[in-house]
């Protein structure tokens, strides 16, 4: 599977266009978010230790049923591959024990962080006596709408209860047995807490019309999040009337300047493209300054031939593939895809500025990623290029609420209002501002 990014794909429909979800799906899924606002309120005086102690109990319940959550994860495996989904796709929908303990341990980091709840972002005294705090506060209830990833089923439930939200899922049918069975280890793991089952809730049985249904609860959801392929996040997007924070697709470059140490930038490049193929921070264009390309390509095109990449490339990139590396030529298609999937677009570039030029004209905003021993070239860089994460001398794969100290994220928003980058606990929150006064009354 592989998306393309259209940077004019801009269209957002009236309400005549949107999809009308069943009356009584529709019914169904406002009873549901109801319910979740009911349940986001036993939040909201809730102590940071009640919280982390939920986040605990989940973590431990999903470790004591991993061998029941990996069996149901193999009904889909084996959905997945009737259906002839990517090797990328199955190995992102793939649970195995180690992968549930992972999973449960981002709870346990989860619980480790600070509480974003209270905090004040700023405060003062103004002169006429009034006393001024703005306030982080929950959301309230929070929708998420995914694809093929029973991680984010955990990451989502976590991150909103940290947060003091509810949350509201549609995780597909591609993950739909393992999802089944982790919102019920998660409810009954807060239930052992005396904390409401309602906190996490699925909508998955309700199909793509309990999706649509949730896209046009305004009102009764608060925020809404996709993730997914570009089509996915294009529809939530254009049908939804709740708030959207958009998940963006990872078009990702990674650009070796003309200063790069060779030896470096090909295992930077083999990490960001190879680590993990089918995931929204792994690269997918190579572009390679023409002074150094020479001495770079030649490597790095072995090497990424030998771990099974397939190569795009251009007519310069291809004048350097050794022998034994088959190449294909690279098409204007291939600069605007996403493969995630182990396939790689190269071209040969003449300066700083045509790398950027190119990245500008292709990206799609999540991460860009620089390879270089000139300070002024990354300076440049970091400067021009507009994305939710730039990278010097660094794989694009760190791009992650986890690796950036999170703890889980759900997402990388690459839009530009309220969260940009990986979305974490404070993202998950709004804020009021709390004025005390003593009788003050405006003149």
């Amino acid at each position: 599977m592989t998306t393309t990014f259209d940077p004019s794909a801009t269209t957002t429909p009236g309400p005549a266009q949107r999809p009308q979800p069943d009356a009584d799906v529709l019914a169904a899924v406002q009873d549901v978010a109801r319910r979740s606002q009911r349940a986001s309120r036993t939040l909201a005086t809730a102590t940071r230790a009640t919280k982390d102690a939920a986040l605990h109990a989940l973590a431990d319940a999903l470790v004591a049923a991993s061998g029941e959550i990996v069996a149901a994860n193999a009904e889909d495996l084996s959905r997945g591959r009737e259906r002839g989904m990517s090797e990328g796709l199955l190995d992102r929908l793939a649970l195995t024990d180690e992968r549930v303990a992972a999973i449960a341990a981002s709870l346990r980091e989860v619980a480790g962080l600070p509480d974003p709840v209270g905090e004040v972002v700023r405060g003062q005294t103004l002169p006429n006596g009034l006393r001024l705090r703005q306030l982080r506060v929950p959301m309230g209830v929070v929708g998420m709408i995914y694809e093929a990833r029973p991680n984010v089923t955990v990451d989502a439930a976590g991150l909103a209860l940290k947060s003091g939200n509810a949350v509201i899922l549609r995780g597909g049918s591609a993950a739909a047995s393992s999802n089944t069975v982790i919102v019920d280890v998660m409810r009954r793991g807060l239930e052992s807490r005396d904390l409401p089952a309602d906190l996490v809730q699925s909508i998955d049985g309700y199909g793509r019309p309990g999706g649509v249904a949730l896209m046009q609860a305004r009102g009764l959801v608060d925020l809404l999040v996709p993730r997914g392929g570009a089509d996915l996040i294009r529809t939530v997007v254009e049908q939804s009337t709740v708030p959207v924070i958009e998940t963006g697709t990872g078009n990702v470059h990674v650009y070796v300047d003309a200063a790069a140490d060779v030896s470096t930038a090909v295992d930077i490049v083999m990490n960001a493209k190879t680590q993990r193929v089918g995931v929204c921070n792994a690269a997918e264009t190579l572009l390679v300054h023409a002074d150094v390309a020479d001495r770079f390509l030649p490597a790095a095109l072995a090497a990424l031939g030998g771990a099974g990449v397939v190569l795009h490339v251009d007519d310069r990139a291809a004048g350097q593939a050794p022998e034994s590396v088959e190449v294909l030529p690279a098409t204007e298609a291939d600069w605007a895809t996403e493969y995630l999937a182990a396939e790689l677009a190269v071209r040969v570039v003449d300066s700083l500025d045509e790398a950027i030029d190119h990245i500008r004209t292709w990206s799609s905003g999540h991460s860009e990623a620089i390879v270089t021993n000139d300070l002024a070239a990354s300076e440049r860089f970091v400067a021009e290029v507009d994305a939710a994460a730039v990278l010097v001398n660094a794989s694009t794969r760190f791009t992650d609420g986890g690796q950036f100290g999170m703890g889980a994220e759900l997402g990388i928003s690459t839009q530009k209002l309220h969260a940009r980058g990986p979305m974490g606990l404070a993202e998950l929150c709004t804020t009021k501002w709390v004025v005390h006064g003593d009788g003050h009354v405006r003149p």
